[in-house]
């Protein structure tokens, strides 16, 4: 039933459509992230070229369904395409993100070079197993979490650091970078 073609013509139409697959599922992936966070305009644009993108190279496969090649090379390319789509989403660092610090011993020290590079963090003075601890949070843009968290990591290297994308309900104070 199934066939393996090799011709060059039918590597460069499964070439096509591992290629094409890619596309539409790091769009797919991209689109899912912005329903997360409720992004309107870009859900509906990204699912609209999605689709027709699938639709298209779904018709090409199933064009030729016999051929096995086809059928792996659009499964690759969906596979793909996920970890495509979350690398992009992960360089476009796309909306905010609520920290958490947890410091035994340099909440302070923390506080201050945070609040030198014009975060907005507030310390919420807790108990740990061992003792008591600083616990600091601030909203800040996902791009800028590598900043803030070697900021932490140079008075704190055992610093614990959380962090959850968060979606803004009202505006509070948010770092203008």
């Amino acid at each position: 039933m199934f066939s393996f073609e090799f011709t060059t013509q039918a590597l460069l139409i499964a070439l096509l459509i591992f290629l094409v697959r890619v596309v539409s599922t790091s769009l797919d992936t991209l689109r899912l992230i912005f329903t997360m966070r409720s992004n309107k305009i870009w859900v509906w644009l990204l699912g609209f070229f999605n689709s027709v993108i699938w639709v298209m190279t779904f018709a090409f496969v199933l064009s030729d369904i016999n051929n096995f090649v086809n059928v792996l090379m659009y499964a690759g390319g969906f596979a793909t395409g996920n970890v495509v789509g979350m690398f992009i989403e992960g360089k476009l660092a796309i909306g905010f993100t609520e920290v958490r610090v947890i410091s035994p011993k340099w909440g302070a020290a923390i506080l201050d070079a945070l609040r030198k590079h014009n975060y907005a963090v507030t310390e919420i003075p807790a108990r740990g197993k061992d003792g008591t601890v600083s616990v600091i949070t601030s909203s800040i843009r996902r791009s800028q979490v590598p900043e803030f968290e070697k900021l932490v990591l140079d008075i704190d290297k055992n610093a614990f650091i959380t962090k959850e994308d968060v979606i803004a309900v009202r505006r509070g104070f948010w770092q203008a970078k």
